[in-house]
């Protein structure tokens, strides 16, 4: 990656996820590989085999599980966080969507279209994705999805 793409993908963590996560996503970037489109533009970002994000075509970055794994190591709690129990953990590290109703905790300044972590009550990290819903709404209703789930965790560590 050059000094060049570093700085700009630096710029767009920070926009996008507040102070401190350039660093939490990009530490070193030396050590980081960046694909690329066919007109040259970033596209993915690569730390060995984990992905850690892809920066879209809106300009904005969608979390692999590797970059929600960074970001939730060092961002304050809560900054993007929707936290929900036991009852729907099993289902989201598989990667299925997050519903309102067993939404525990969110984030008051999530707005719908931005990247989330959607980690468990104790703190793991479940699925990274999509808000469908504000941060205050997904506490408030009853029905519906709260987060579209793009990559889940996997098994616990416990069950691996």
């Amino acid at each position: 990656m050059t000094d060049r793409e570093g700085s700009l993908l630096a710029r767009v963590a920070t926009y996008q996820f507040g102070p401190g996560a350039d660093d939490a996503l990009f530490p070193s970037i030396a050590d980081l590989t960046v694909t690329h489109t066919s007109s040259g533009r970033p596209r993915q970002v690569l730390d060995g085999e984990d992905r850690l994000l892809e920066y879209g075509s809106d300009g904005r970055f969608t979390l692999g599980i590797a970059g929600g794994r960074r970001l939730l190591a060092s961002l304050d709690t809560p900054r993007h966080h929707v936290v929900v129990g036991s009852e729907s953990e099993p289902f989201v590290r598989e990667g299925r969507n997050a519903f309102a109703k067993f939404v525990q905790a969110a984030d008051e300044n999530i707005r719908p279209g931005d990247e989330v972590l959607v980690v468990h009550a104790d703190g793991d990290l479940l699925a990274v994705g999509r808000a469908e819903l504000p941060g205050p709404a997904m506490l408030d209703f009853e029905t519906g999805m709260a987060v579209t789930v793009r990559h889940g965790a996997g098994p616990a560590d416990d069950e691996a």
